[in-house]
This record gives structure tokens, sequence and C-alpha cells, in this order.
């Protein structure tokens, strides 16, 4: 189990999806990663803004690739995210949190000229509809926002131990919500069999 901020870091950084592990095609984003010690946080006016890592966090990573379009279809975009927790506790009231904010912010904003609308959310426990791979989930829908462009959006938060990963998609013109979730399920399964792996198969 992770003990300090470089224990944590140093999982993160083995656990996140890089661009290869997306499949084929895919390529880093011009912003690679994120700030070091930094995380991405919902502020009171439902804007994503990244702040220094809060106590009960150890280390946090996200990394933003993409798959660039071709032919008729668009650039698909992807973000992992690995986030350490101090406690099996904080990372479960992380994930809990992700519930209450699509209510209070069903729409939020990404960058100034991006937002995210029209979110709806399910939380899917350990053992409830199918969930055998994780202590906890939560998938988020909706529709992400550019300037006058609008494209399906996935977020899917999942939870093993005090470890949370996320899986965020943008699409494109040409890609069925199908095709997007089975990027969104191969993020999701790589990233927990890692953290398993990293924890020596344990759940905390």
């Amino acid at each position: 189990m992770p003990r300090g901020r470089e224990d944590g870091a140093a999982l993160a950084e083995a656990v996140a999806m890089r661009p290869q592990d997306w499949g084929s095609g895919f390529e880093a984003q011009p912003l690679a990663r994120s700030a070091e010690g930094t995380i991405a946080l919902l502020d009171e006016e439902c804007r994503w803004q990244r702040r220094a890592l809060s106590d009960d966090v150890l280390g946090s990573l996200s990394l933003y690739s993409q798959l660039p379009g071709t032919g008729k279809r668009g650039t698909v975009r992807v973000t992992a995210t690995v986030t350490v927790h101090t406690a099996v506790l904080d990372a479960d009231d992380h994930v809990s949190a992700t519930l209450e904010e699509a209510l209070r912010c069903p729409e939020q904003q990404v960058r100034a000229d991006e937002r995210i609308a029209g979110l709806m959310s399910v939380g899917t426990p350990r053992g409830m509809r199918g969930n055998n791979y994780a202590d906890d989930s939560v998938l988020e829908t909706g529709v992400y926002l550019t300037g006058t462009g609008k494209a399906d959006y996935r977020w899917m938060i999942t939870r093993l131990g005090p470890v949370t990963m996320t899986v965020s998609i943008k699409g494109a013109e040409g890609w069925t919500v199908d095709e997007l979730e089975q990027f969104m399920t191969r993020g999701t399964t790589t990233m927990l069999d890692r953290v398993a792996y990293e924890l020596g198969g344990g759940e905390g």
C-alpha cells in the first residue's frame, strides 16, 4: 500500500493509460499530462479547476490522448486519471461526491469555450448490475459542447481500495456510442488490472 506522496505518484504513473494502451493510432494530445502535484476539482461555480493536492490525496495524474480523425470521422479525445488516496474511506467519499456533482452541476465548464451539458449519472457498487470488477463505480453521460459543435461524452470512475480511476471520452462525428464505450471499457479494465497487480491483488 502506498504510504507517502512519492509512493502515490509512482502508483499513479504505473497505472494511468498511455496513448499506445488505447489502441492503434492513438497519440498524446498537445497537452499530454497534468501538472505535477495537482488534482482536478469542480468548484462552486461548476468550473473544473486544477488545485494542489489535499492532505487526503497521495498522488494524482491525468494523461490526455487522442485518435486523430480520418475520412468522415473526427478526432476522439480520451483522458485517463488515477488518484491515490490516503485511505479507502477517502477514495469512497471521492466516488460518492461524483454522483452529487452531476446533480449540483448538470452543466460544467471545462475550458473557456468548452462545456459538458445534460449530465446524468448512475452509481453501481460491487455486486450490483454486473459489477464484479470494482469496489464501486459511477458512469456519467452527456454531451460535450465546443463552440457550435456537439459530441457524445462519457465519463466513468471506478474504485479499487484507496485508488480511484477515471476515463473520460469526447466523441466526434462518425463515431457511435458503442464504439466510444469500447474505449471506456478498455481503459477501465486495464487500469483496474494494473491497480490490482500493484497492490498485490488486495483491495485495501
